[in-house]
């Protein structure tokens, strides 16, 4: 009998071009989830990579007050250690796939900001980010900036994880995630290879066979994503 209970993602939508003064603009959903997601272009890179001829991607992420049932305070004394985590992983996640020497000494910044939090808010932020930076790289070969693309694959992510009737189930909403055994976030590229896996065991320990599920769950889950994330790409003027 298969562990897996579902694999297809809740309803995907992804609503492009919705910031005039970002180069890049998506509102990405996962079912209730939603966030707000920008791209900027700076003229500049961080101290650390001044004169070495090569770009950076970076990333910020923020939940808005009422993002989820009861309102959190902003952060307005810096990140939290949640926060601080979540960003770095989409900043890795987004630089895994471009060619930052190809970039050139310019930076891409990121802005992710959850305005519903129904579970998988990084994740779909990832999935959200990689439309920004698309439309943002597009913008640049417009402007005469950029002769060719620096991103070399696409990229997508899923949450994944076993409730408690031993069922993996994939882009878990609030709900089953809080009461999941194993919480699982799969960062994948649209060729198929792995960028990031951070999967715990919240409860019981999970076994390799809980393990090979949970990454054929992903697997199927992500591509049903990178579909939808093509056809929006596919929609710009």
């Amino acid at each position: 009998m298969s562990l897996i209970k579902r694999d297809n993602p809740r309803p995907i939508k992804f609503t492009t071009g919705i910031n005039p003064y970002a180069a890049g603009s998506v509102i990405a959903e996962f079912g209730n989830t939603k966030v707000h997601i920008t791209a900027v272009v700076q003229e500049s890179v961080p101290p650390f990579l001044k004169g070495k001829g090569q770009g950076w991607v970076t990333a910020e992420y923020a939940m808005l007050p009422s993002a989820t049932h009861t309102r959190s305070d902003r952060e307005r004394k810096g990140p939290s250690g949640r926060t601080q985590e979540i960003q770095r992983l989409i900043g890795r996640s987004l630089r895994s796939i471009v060619d930052l020497k190809k970039l050139g000494e310019r930076s891409i910044l990121i802005d992710c900001d959850v305005v519903v939090a129904d579970g998988g808010t990084r994740t779909t932020s990832i999935s959200g980010a990689y439309i920004a930076l698309e439309m943002a790289v597009k913008k640049l070969i417009k402007d005469g900036l950029l002769k060719d693309s620096p991103i070399k694959d696409g990229l997508a992510a899923i949450s994944i994880g076993i409730n408690k009737n031993d069922e993996v189930i994939a882009d878990l909403n609030y709900e089953e995630d809080s009461s999941c055994e194993t919480d699982m976030n799969i960062v994948m590229t649209s060729s198929g290879k792995f960028v990031e896996v951070q999967g715990t065991a919240e409860g019981a320990p999970f076994s390799m066979e809980h393990l090979n599920a949970l990454l054929s769950c992903a697997q199927v889950a992500l591509k049903a994503v990178i579909k939808e994330q093509q056809l929006a790409l596919e929609m710009l003027p």
